[in-house]
């Protein structure tokens, strides 16, 4: 199957050479992330695609200095809601019945349930919930990257809060969680190009509950 040989040739990358990923593919990997699944639907995070070069180069020390973040071609910073606010979900479940065209009884009730449950949770535990989703997302986007023939790099090492200071995230009550610097390997200068992929067997991953 070609997704499963994309993963399987997919690795993160140690170092990148700054060739710059087209844009149709960059807007494919986005698009991925786009259509990636979320509870209730709710999509409680943005996409930051940083292009600009100084910017980088500020991240990147606070990135522990991974060359990846400035020798990318794009780099994906994922923020998720800083807490779940009725603004928030009342937008996401209009936006819903906007497109659809009609409202459901059903769609209504279970927006209220969640008005009447996540607004007045505490707003770290909300950004938490948030940041999940945002992975999910995440994961999307390492996928179709593979698919591409692009490379990624998952990175948390790096200090949050300066990574929201540096692009002004809380202004918009946003909370980097993860980043995801996209190019092509540097096969040259990084040492884990021609090691072989490590994962669990499939019996020590899987129990199958018959």
């Amino acid at each position: 199957m070609e997704l499963l040989d994309k993963l399987n040739w997919r690795y993160a990358a140690k170092a990148m050479n700054g060739q710059k990923v087209s844009e149709e593919k960059i807007a494919n990997i986005i698009e991925a992330a786009r259509l990636a699944p979320t509870s209730s639907g709710l999509q409680p995070f943005e996409i930051i695609v940083v292009k600009n070069q100084a910017i980088k180069e500020a991240i990147r020390p606070v990135a522990w200095n991974q060359s990846m973040i400035t020798d990318c071609s794009h780099l994906l910073v994922f923020a998720a809601w800083d807490t779940y606010t009725e603004e928030r979900i009342n937008k996401m479940f209009d936006l819903t019945n906007e497109i659809r065209g009609f409202k459901n009884e059903g769609w209504e009730n279970y927006r209220q349930m969640l008005l009447s449950n996540y607004p007045q949770k505490d707003a770290e535990e909300n950004f938490n919930h948030a940041a999940k989703q945002a992975y999910i997302a995440f994961s999307a986007a390492i996928i179709a990257a593979a698919f591409e023939g692009v490379d990624t790099t998952p990175i948390e090492g790096f200090d949050p809060a300066a990574v929201d200071k540096i692009l002004g995230l809380r202004e918009k009550g946003l909370r980097s969680c993860v980043l995801l610097p996209i190019g092509y390997r540097d096969t040259d200068k990084d040492w884990l190009v021609n090691l072989k992929k490590v994962r669990k067997s499939t019996e020590d991953l899987v129990t199958i509950v018959e």
